[in-house]
Parts: structure tokens; C-alpha cells; sequence
């Protein structure tokens, strides 16, 4: 049986509290995240996607529920903390990296993420090989601008750097924040195909918000459906593989 390792129980994000704009943004949800999952998640505008990651994140505490990690409690841990298992990558591609710093030093930076921080000699001249061998596998050229500062790079080579920070040292949880939405078709399909190249080799545990119906249903073993605030939709395995577009947009005309 599959480990479940990340817990959503009856979280609650509230927003004007005791006024009559008073809303439920995360209305009592329920989530186990089990290894190695590869969630891909629809849902409209407001629909409380982004609240969910913030919660997942850290960004965002909950008004009430737990949040659990291997069997722990971090409801109230923050962001910095939570960057020792978990890693986002956002849909703009300027953040996540450091404008002024090179494609390299980025990456060196990336490996430190989560971890203790000492006044020691940084070494990138030692990295250098693999950091080229790593860009390399983005298809991109970004393997030949491992000098050149990040703020001068196209948006695809950008968002593909900022995938490679943070998968390079295996996340327990990926969060994707609609990571190919800001890129051109075929820029964002390369991506989309290193991406779920990466999770398999990794057996990462993933989850991916997106406004696309046929990736949702493409890639991934789960997928959800965000509605007002609840998982009104979550399918998984053989069932998820037989999923039509169809059948998936009538799901979505009858809960509008």
C-alpha cells in the first residue's frame, strides 16, 4: 500500500471574518497526498486553487485545520522551514531566480535550499561539469549560459532553470503553479515533457495546477477538481486513464 506522506485535515482559510463579505476560500478540505503521486489540478478562477498551494507552502496559515508532513504537524512551520522537503515553481518565470546572479550560481544555490549555512568557500568552479550536464537536458542552450546572468535569459529558459532548481536535490513535495502558462505552445510543450520525464525518473511526489483540460488528463495518476473552496472531483489510476475531455467538461458544466 502506497505511504501517504502529506495531510490536508478539514483545513479552513477564511477571509473577512465576522463582515458579511465573510468567505470560506478552503471550505473544510480533506487531501492525503500519498509517495510518489502525480496530482494535476483543474478548477476555475477563485475556485481556492492558489489558496491551497499557499497553504501547502506555508505562504498562508489556515483559520482552522492541521497540516501534516511524514506524520508531523506543521500547520503553523514556516516557508524557510518547509524548503528542506518542499520546492514550488511559480507560473512567472522572474520569480524563483535571482535576477543578478549567474545560470550557475543559481543552481549552487538551489543545492543549499533547506540546508544550514556556513562561511565557507562556495566551489562552483567544481560544479561546473555538472551543472552542464544537468542544463543540458532542458534542450534550451542553457547549458552554454552557465555564466550569464539569469535577468538576461528568454522567459523558457528562465522557467526552465527555475524547474531545475527545484527538482535538483528531490523534493518531498513539487508544487507546479501553472509553471507553462506563461510560454509560448511549443516552449511550454518541452517543458511539459522534461517535467513528467523528471517526476518519473525522481519518483517525485508532485502536484500540478493547471487551466489546460488535456494535460490535466494526460499527465498524472490523480486529478482534482476545485469548487468553491472543496474537491468536488478526485480520480485516480484506471479510472483517471479512461477519462474523456468530455466526460470531464460535463463534469464541470454541472457544478457551475
Amino acid at each position: 500500500m502506497t505511504k501517504t506522506i502529506f495531510q490536508l485535515k478539514d483545513v479552513v482559510k477564511t477571509v473577512n471574518p465576522d463582515t458579511p463579505e465573510e468567505l470560506n476560500i478552503l471550505d473544510h478540505v480533506n487531501l492525503d497526498i500519498h509517495e510518489g503521486d502525480f496530482i494535476t489540478i483543474l478548477g476555475s478562477n477563485g475556485a481556492g486553487k492558489s489558496t491551497l498551494f499557499n497553504t501547502i507552502g506555508g505562504n498562508l496559515r489556515p483559520t482552522s485545520g492541521q497540516v501534516i508532513y511524514k506524520d508531523k504537524d506543521i500547520t503553523n512551520m514556516s516557508v524557510v522551514k518547509r524548503t528542506s522537503f518542499l520546492s514550488r515553481v511559480f507560473q512567472d518565470p522572474k520569480l524563483g531566480t535571482a535576477p543578478r546572479m549567474t545560470v550557475a550560481e543559481n543552481l549552487l544555490l538551489a543545492e543549499k535550499r533547506g540546508g544550514h549555512h556556513h562561511l565557507i568557500p562556495r566551489r562552483l568552479k567544481t560544479q561546473m561539469k555538472r551543472f552542464t550536464e544537468i542544463t543540458a537536458k532542458m534542450h534550451n542552450n542553457l547549458n552554454h549560459r552557465l555564466n550569464t546572468e539569469t535577468g538576461s535569459l528568454s522567459g523558457g529558459q528562465r522557467q526552465a532553470l527555475s524547474f531545475l532548481m527545484a527538482t535538483i536535490n528531490r523534493p518531498g513535495i513539487l508544487l507546479l503553479d501553472e509553471h507553462t502558462a506563461a510560454l509560448d505552445p511549443k516552449t511550454s510543450q518541452k517543458l511539459m515533457d522534461i517535467t513528467d520525464e523528471t517526476i518519473k525518473e525522481q519518483k517525485l511526489t508532485c502536484l500540478m495546477i493547471t487551466h489546460h483540460l488535456e494535460d490535466a488528463l494526460k499527465y498524472g495518476n490523480r486529478l482534482l477538481v476545485l469548487h468553491q473552496g472543496k474537491i468536488s472531483y478526485d480520480i485516480s489510476g484506471e479510472e483517471k486513464a479512461k477519462l474523456t475531455k468530455e466526460q470531464l467538461m460535463t463534469f464541470f458544466n454541472e457544478i457551475q
